[in-house]
C-alpha cells in the first residue's frame, strides 16, 4: 500500500485522531524499563529525572520512541503486570534530586549521600529494599512540607478523585492490618463499613494525604520528562496491563468489577507445557458496562498525562480470557481454565466493544499485545480500528505451508516489529539456546499422551550436546516426518500434534541464517555481526515502528558478559528474585558516551526510520 494511501487509511480511521496526534512516521524504539537503568545521580534505581537521560540517548541515536514498561505501584511479587492499582505510580521512581517541595534540600543531603552508599547503583541484581528506604526519607520530607502544601495539590487531588481516595484509604488500611492482603483484612475493614471507614479516616488522614502527595510528585516529574521527551521529537510509550492484582485498591474498591472466583491464565502452548496462571482475577464486563465504563474511561485519562502511545498487555483477553477455578491447584497452573465468555460467537463484539471505548476516550495511539493464541477476530478488529500489533521475529513465519521467516516486506505495515520482548529471552540467547528447539516438559507430555516412552526416543531424535535450559535441539539425522514417526514407532497420522511441533521448528536456525544474508558456514554463537543483520530485518520491515528491547540494542556495544541466557529481565509463569530486577552493566552517562549510539543511528538511518527520513516521508503524506 503507498504510503499515501496508508496514511488516509489510518487518518479515516476511528483512531484517526491519535494517528493525527503522532503522525504516520516509520519510527524506531526503545523498550527499556526503568528499573534497569541507572545514572550518577540514582539512588539504587532508576528514577523519572533519569528518564530524561534516556531521551538523550535515543536523540544521539535516532531513536524516536522509548517505550517503558508498567509504571503502577508494585504489590508483593514486584511484577510490574501485578499492581496493586492501575492507576497509581511507583514511588520508588521518585527522583529525591528533584522534589517539588518548599523546604531546603540541604536538609536532607546527606541522607541522600548515605542512600547511594547503601544502595550503590549499578549493583546486580536490584535491591528492591531501596523502596523502604526511599519511603523513609519522603516521609520525613513530607512532614515538613505538611503546612506548606501548594492549592496545585489539592487541584491534582480533585482531578483524579475517582481512583485516588480509595487508594490512598488502601494503603494505609494495608499498613494498620500488617500488610495482609485486602481479603484477609477484618470484615469492616474489607466490606467498606461507613463509620468504620469514617472513623479510620480521621485517625490516620495525615498518613492518607502523604500517600497522595507521592502521588502527586511522582506526576509532576513524570509530566516533566514528558514535555523533555516531546521537545526532543521522542514519543514515551506506556504499558497498560490488563489485569490487575487481586490484592490491589481497584478490586478492594470494585469488586463488583472482578469475578474473584476465577484467575486468568493462559493456555497450553508450545512455550508453556501447562499453560499459564497468573492470579489476578478476571474482569465482570457486564457490570463495568453497566457504570458506562468509566473504570476503564478513568485509566486512559491518568495515562494521557504521561504517555503518547499506549501497549495494551495481552489484548486477546479483552476478546475472551482464559479463567482457571481460583481453587483449582496451582501446580496445575492453566491447565483446567476455559475461555470466558464461552461462546466463541461473542468474541469479535466483545473485543471491538471494549476497544472502541479506549479509543473514544484518549488522545493516545494504542498498540496491542496481540501474541500468543490469538482468536481470528482479534487481528480483524485491530485492522478495522488501525491498532498496531506486534510482529516479533522469531515467531514471525508462515506456519501452516513453508513454516520458514517471512520477509521484512512480508510484515504487517500496522504493526510494531520487534526481535524480543521483556518476557522472552534476549535475541542472542534464543540464537544460541532456543532456536531450532521445542520445549522439553511439553515435549514429554505430548509422548506420555502418545504412549511413547520419552527416554527410548530421547537421544534418537536430538542432539544432546545443543540442548541445554530445557530446550531439545533436533538431530539434523531427523531430516524427514518419515524418519520422526519411524523414530517414534508411531504412523504420521497418530502424532499429528509433534509433526506440527517438528515441522516449524527443524531447521529453524538455518532458514533464519538464510534470512540474515550473511555469507559463511552458519554460526552458533551470536555475535556483533549477526546480531546487526538481525536488527536489520525488523529495522526494515514494512512495520511502521520497530521497537527493540534494550538488551538487543545494546548487544552491540559488547557490555555483556558471560552466558546471554542470564541477562533477561522476566520468566514468565515464575516467582524468582531474577525476575524484575535485571541492571544494565553500564550507566547512562557511560552509554550516552559509547560508539554504539553511532552504530545504532548508522542502522536506523539505513532502515528509513531516522529524523530526515521521517521529515522527507511527513512532508509527502502530511
Amino acid at each position: 500500500m503507498p504510503q499515501s494511501n496508508q496514511s488516509e487509511y489510518l487518518f479515516n480511521s476511528i483512531a484517526g485522531n491519535s494517528w493525527r496526534n503522532i503522525g504516520t512516521r516509520r519510527r524506531a524504539g526503545l523498550l527499556i524499563p526503568l528499573f534497569s537503568v541507572y545514572s550518577e545521580s540514582s539512588q539504587g534505581i532508576g528514577d523519572l529525572n533519569d528518564l530524561k537521560l534516556i531521551v538523550d540517548l535515543c536523540k544521539k541515536a535516532e531513536i524516536s520512541i522509548v517505550q517503558l514498561l508498567p509504571m503502577n505501584e508494585l504489590g508483593g511479587s514486584l511484577s510490574p503486570y501485578d499492581s496493586l492499582s492501575s492507576f497509581a505510580l511507583e514511588p520508588v521512581y521518585i527522583s529525591l534530586e528533584k522534589l517539588n517541595i518548599k523546604s531546603s534540600r540541604s536538609s536532607f543531603q546527606e541522607r541522600l549521600f548515605e542512600l547511594r552508599k547503601k544502595f550503590p547503583a549499578g549493583k546486580k541484581p536490584l535491591n528492591y529494599q531501596i523502596r523502604a528506604e526511599k519511603e523513609k526519607l519522603l516521609r520525613d520530607i513530607f512532614r515538613k512540607e505538611f503546612d506548606s502544601i501548594p492549592e496545585e495539590f489539592n487541584n491534582f487531588r480533585q482531578d483524579n478523585s475517582y481512583w485516588i481516595e480509595d487508594f490512598a484509604l488502601y494503603k494505609a488500611i494495608k499498613e494498620f492490618q500488617g500488610q495482609k492482603p485486602w481479603y484477609q483484612w477484618q470484615e469492616e475493614y474489607r466490606h467498606r463499613d461507613a463509620s468504620t471507614i469514617e472513623h479510620f479516616y480521621k485517625e490516620k488522614e495525615k498518613e492518607i494525604i502523604f500517600t497522595i502527595w507521592q502521588q502527586w510528585q511522582l506526576y509532576k516529574q513524570f509530566k516533566e520528562a514528558k514535555d523533555y521527551a516531546r521537545s526532543k521529537d521522542i514519543l514515551l510509550k506506556g504499558d497498560l496491563p490488563i489485569l490487575v492484582s487481586r490484592d490491589s485498591a481497584d478490586v478492594w474498591a470494585h469488586p463488583e468489577f472482578f469475578k474473584l472466583g476465577y484467575a486468568a491464565g493462559a493456555p497450553v502452548d508450545m512455550y508453556a507445557a501447562k499453560g499459564q496462571r497468573w492470579d489476578m482475577p478476571t474482569y465482570d464486563w457486564e457490570k463495568i458496562a453497566a457504570d458506562d465504563y468509566r473504570y476503564l474511561k478513568e485509566k486512559l485519562k491518568f495515562a494521557q498525562n504521561f504517555y503518547d502511545l499506549l501497549r495494551i498487555d495481552h489484548v486477546a483477553g479483552l476478546f475472551r480470557i482464559w479463567s482457571i477455578p481460583y481453587d483449582d491447584p496451582q501446580e496445575n497452573k492453566g491447565l483446567n481454565g476455559s475461555f470466558d465468555p464461552a461462546d466463541e460467537g461473542k468474541w469479535q463484539e466483545h473485543g471491538r466493544r471494549s476497544l472502541s471505548i479506549m479509543l473514544e476516550n484518549t488522545k493516545m495511539l494504542l498498540c496491542a499485545e496481540d501474541l500468543g493464541t490469538i482468536p481470528p477476530s482479534c487481528p480483524k478488529v485491530l485492522k478495522e480500528l488501525a491498532i498496531p500489533g506486534n510482529d516479533v521475529q522469531r515467531w514471525n513465519k508462515d506456519w501452516q505451508v513453508t513454516h520458514d521467516f517471512l520477509e521484512p516486506r512480508d510484515y504487517r505495515f500496522l504493526a510494531v516489529a520487534m526481535l524480543s520482548t521483556h518476557d522472552t529471552t534476549n535475541w542472542a540467547a534464543w540464537w544460541e539456546n532456543e532456536a531450532g528447539t521445542i520445549d522439553e516438559p511439553l515435549f514429554i507430555r505430548r509422548c506420555v499422551s502418545h504412549a511413547i516412552d520419552y527416554e527410548a526416543v530421547k537421544a534418537k531424535l536430538f542432539d544432546l550436546t545443543l540442548s541445554r535450559h530445557a530446550r531439545l535441539r533436533w538431530l539434523k539425522a531427523v531430516d524427514s516426518i518419515d524418519k520422526l514417526a519411524g523414530i517414534l514407532g508411531k504412523k504420521k497420522e497418530e502424532i499429528t500434534d509433534i509433526i506440527d511441533m517438528y515441522e516449524n521448528t527443524y531447521g529453524e536456525k538455518e532458514k533464519l541464517w538464510q534470512k540474515l544474508g550473511i555469507k559463511g558456514s552458519m554460526k552458533e554463537k551470536a555475535d556483533k555481526k549477526i546480531m546487526s543483520a538481525a536488527l536489520g530485518i525488523t529495522l526494515k520491515s514494512a512495520s511502521i515502528f520497530c521497537i527493540e528491547l534494550v538488551l538487543d540494542w545494546l548487544y552491540l556495544a559488547g557490555i555483556f558478559k558471560g552466558d546471554s541466557y542470564n541477562h533477561r529481565i522476566n520468566v514468565p509463569g515464575t516467582i524468582s528474585e531474577d525476575n524484575w530486577s535485571y541492571v544494565i552493566p553500564a550507566s547512562l552517562e557511560d552509554l550516552l558516551n559509547n560508539k554504539v549510539l553511532r552504530e545504532i543511528k548508522g542502522l536506523v538511518i539505513s532502515s528509513d526510520r531516522a529524523k530526515k527520513a521521517i521529515k522527507k516521508v511527513a512532508s509527502s503524506v502530511e
